[in-house]
């Protein structure tokens, strides 16, 4: 027996969302993350963000993955065009989440896969994650320069939170959003 695809936005019953025409989030498979890793250091680096250091951090999503969840969002050709790092408090990476809270980073999207939604599917999967997970709150730090996804975030629902701003290194500003999830 056959079934249907899932409708946009629905999620099935392997966790994984369709977005738009064919764009499927769900947790990146082993084979996906050496893909998956670059795909984020592609976009900082198209992007102007980070030094050369931090860009070998965000293409190691193998290490990532040890510690945290990775979603990836992939076409119907299995390409990943997009990757997110989804952390509860107590991961390594986890920079601002507290107790009841969780936390996305490295958000990615492949330059030649952007326009068409994948950001927000991959929020949009952070959001139902940490909902499934039982947080009350879902926080994001951002560089300051990252004008797009702060529009992805306050159209999404995040408020500006500058009590959650800082600083990792000298002369890099990251700026806190924050969602309520209740």
């Amino acid at each position: 027996m056959s079934s249907s695809p899932p409708e946009t936005g629905s999620t099935s019953d392997a966790g994984a969302t369709v977005h738009g025409p064919g764009i499927v989030v769900r947790l990146a498979l082993p084979g996906e993350l050496d893909a998956a890793g670059e795909v984020v250091r592609a976009a900082y680096a198209a992007d102007g963000v980070g030094h050369e250091s931090y860009h070998r951090v965000l293409a190691d999503a193998r290490d990532r993955s040890q510690d945290a969840d990775l979603a990836v969002a992939v076409d119907p050709a299995g390409t990943v065009l997009g990757c997110v790092t989804f952390a509860l408090p107590g991961s390594r990476w986890a920079e601002l989440s507290g107790p009841d809270e969780a936390e996305f980073r490295m958000l990615g999207v492949a330059p030649a896969g952007r326009g068409r939604g994948i950001g927000t599917a991959l929020v949009t999967w952070c959001i139902d994650r940490a909902r499934a997970d039982g947080a009350h709150r879902l926080v994001i730090c951002s560089e300051s320069s990252m004008l797009t996804a702060h529009r992805i975030y306050t159209r999404i629902g995040f408020t500006r939170r500058p009590d959650l701003d800082w600083s990792p290194v000298q002369d890099v500003r990251l700026i806190g959003f924050a969602l309520d999830l209740e």
